[in-house]
């Protein structure tokens, strides 16, 4: 009987988020859920808590090899398909005595566009044109919980504010946001969600400060299971490219993703719900990494798509 191990390198939990339309496709190829090894810092655990392709989540130790392939061995699986082109990983399967392995190509992804390249492989092993809109299920008695709790109303603007990003050039000036939450505030009753971790306190604490901070609530001291029925009860996400625009996307509320310095055409078009502004004077096609482009957001083009996308 078939058992398949399907392995995560990626580290970001938007680039797990991206990728589950492919372990999507892997476990109906099989007709039975998969395993996935992925590192904590993925939120694996959490963000596939409910999904029904998925049986078990193991975490890949990043410099524990032997400690790796002892997690894993005991499970006798007999394939493994791993999106990544490390020679490292390709080894765990073999030293578990994994007959049949799935790899990219050794050494092939620099530079390489991550949700194609992803996209390509899982088509040419199950033969046919997967559906890549990745989806996060949701248990809804807690998205029923989150909506008392937090008081979301259908008659007010729930957004969730991607502030946070993980580093400081692909992060739009958070007075930039402060300015757009309040002009928005001022045409339609809002609620604002602050997509922040523990990290981000300081510019968590410059939008609580401001007009608006009596309609803020903060994700920094929540756990990423926490937050996702949150995400689940609000209509729209506004912010940076980051692991919480991935997720949002991926529980299907319309979002609104500001490239400023990595690549929309490997991080914004693998879901129909997200529209992208990037530089000026970039296109989707040109905006990457080293785009450094944080100053040349356009604050109109911003706030017009947004109105365009809450009303």
């Amino acid at each position: 009987m078939s058992k398949a191990l399907v392995i995560i390198k990626s580290a970001g939990m938007g680039d797990l988020t991206i990728l589950i339309a492919n372990i999507h496709a892997i476990s109906k190829l099989i007709k039975k859920p998969v395993t996935v090894l992925a590192q904590k810092s993925t939120q694996a655990k959490a963000i596939l808590k409910y999904d029904s392709h998925v049986e078990k989540i193991i975490e890949l130790d990043k410099n524990g090899f032997f400690n790796t392939i002892r997690k894993i061995k005991t499970e006798n699986f007999d394939q493994s398909y791993i999106y990544s082109d490390s020679l490292r990983i390709y080894l765990i399967s073999k030293f578990c005595k994994i007959k049949n392995i799935h790899h990219y190509k050794f050494f092939s992804k620099r530079n390489k566009n991550f949700f194609k390249t992803a996209k390509e492989f899982t088509e040419n092993i199950v033969g046919k044109k997967i559906d890549c809109e990745s989806k996060i299920f949701c248990d809804n008695s807690f998205v029923e919980e989150s909506k008392k709790k937090f008081n979301i109303l259908n008659e007010t603007k729930n957004i969730v504010c991607g502030i946070s990003a993980s580093g400081p050039t692909k992060r739009w000036g958070i007075k930039n946001y402060i300015k757009l939450f309040e002009k928005i505030s001022k045409r339609s009753p809002c609620k604002f969600f602050i997509a922040a971790g523990p990290k981000d306190e300081d510019l968590v604490n410059e939008v609580k400060n401001s007009s608006i901070g009596e309609r803020c609530v903060s994700f920094s001291k929540m756990s990423i299971e926490e937050t996702i029925p949150i995400i689940s009860s609000c209509g729209y996400y506004i912010g940076n490219d980051t692991g919480w625009g991935q997720i949002s996307a991926a529980l299907n509320i319309k979002s609104l993703f500001l490239f400023c310095d990595s690549p929309p055409a490997a991080y914004g078009l693998w879901r129909n719900n997200i529209s992208i502004i990037v530089p000026v004077g970039k296109t989707i096609e040109t905006c990457g990494h080293n785009t450094r482009g944080k100053d040349n957001i356009s604050f109109d083009e911003v706030f017009n798509k947004t109105l365009k996308m809450i009303h």
